[in-house]
């Protein structure tokens, strides 16, 4: 008899009303060892989240019966402590921000996430709590996944930001526009990737662990590198106050985006604008 314990299987609940797309994940995910449920609406997929109690949940936002916001917040009124990836086909930052504080730790786009990225995320989200990142070095600037189907424009992106969910979002949206994206989750890993990266644009959050964004944009336009301290750099923010909007301009930022207005798609219209500069 051996003595090799037989290891248990995740169990991965899938809420999600296009058949289609769950005969797809759950193929997937079943072929790498995960047990895999799954519920066609809302209501239902609540009623197999109290049966089986699962690992881990993919939920769906526009559903019959129950939307994907308000399984969520039955969960928090139930104290229900499942860890739950949005996949969604929106994925702009107001939503990401809802369900971030609904308690989602991860979020995919339906158009452009493969079974491959929902697998990785999945294995993200079980290992270490659905932030790639976890274990590196604090001061590694991070180098985004390359997109092989798309045309390389021999442009690097620095995306200075600290919310997982909108630095993934972004930097998929990047890489499959050609870009080269290296990523910096806090003020240090920017500081160090502005000068090991050398980018030709930087994407700046405000709020930063340590440093914030002002303290690294006056960095940026006073490196002893010219090519550098001229840098092409997009603030990001929460904030929208006409004051913050006036600090960064004069402080020397290219343009100024208030992330719960702007989409990726417009990100990316303000880096070919200001590159074409």
């Amino acid at each position: 008899m051996s003595q090799e314990k037989t290891k248990t299987k995740k169990r991965i609940l899938i809420i999600e009303d296009e058949e289609s797309l769950v005969d797809l994940l759950t193929a997937k995910l079943n072929k790498e060892g995960y047990s895999v449920e799954f519920a066609y609406d809302g209501e239902a997929g609540y009623n197999k989240i109290r049966e089986t109690k699962p690992d881990l949940i993919l939920l769906d936002i526009v559903m019959p019966k129950m939307d994907g916001y308000e399984v969520l917040e039955k969960m928090n009124e139930e104290k229900v402590k499942i860890p739950v990836i949005i996949i969604s086909n929106s994925g702009q930052p107001v939503e990401i921000e809802k369900t971030k504080k609904l308690g989602a730790i991860g979020h995919l786009i339906k158009t452009e996430f493969s079974p491959l990225d929902v697998l990785n995320k999945v294995k993200d989200c079980l290992d270490n709590g659905g932030d790639p990142s976890a274990g590196k070095d604090k001061h590694e600037v991070l180098k985004a996944k390359e997109n092989n189907e798309a045309k390389k424009l021999g442009v690097n992106v620095l995306l200075v930001e600290d919310d997982a969910f909108l630095r993934e979002i972004c930097s998929k949206k990047l890489t499959k526009e050609g870009y080269t994206v290296y990523e910096a989750i806090d003020g240090e890993q920017a500081l160090s990737g502005v000068e090991s990266a050398k980018p030709d644009i930087v994407l700046l959050d405000i709020i930063l662990p340590a440093i914030d964004g002002f303290q690294i944009l006056s960095q940026i336009r006073t490196n002893k590198d010219k090519k550098i301290a001229k840098v092409p750099v997009i603030m990001l923010s929460n904030l929208g106050q006409d004051d913050d909007i006036k600090k960064a301009m004069d402080m020397g930022a290219n343009d100024y985006l208030v992330k719960a207005h702007f989409t990726t798609e417009e990100i990316v219209e303000k880096i070919k604008i200001l590159l074409k500069k």
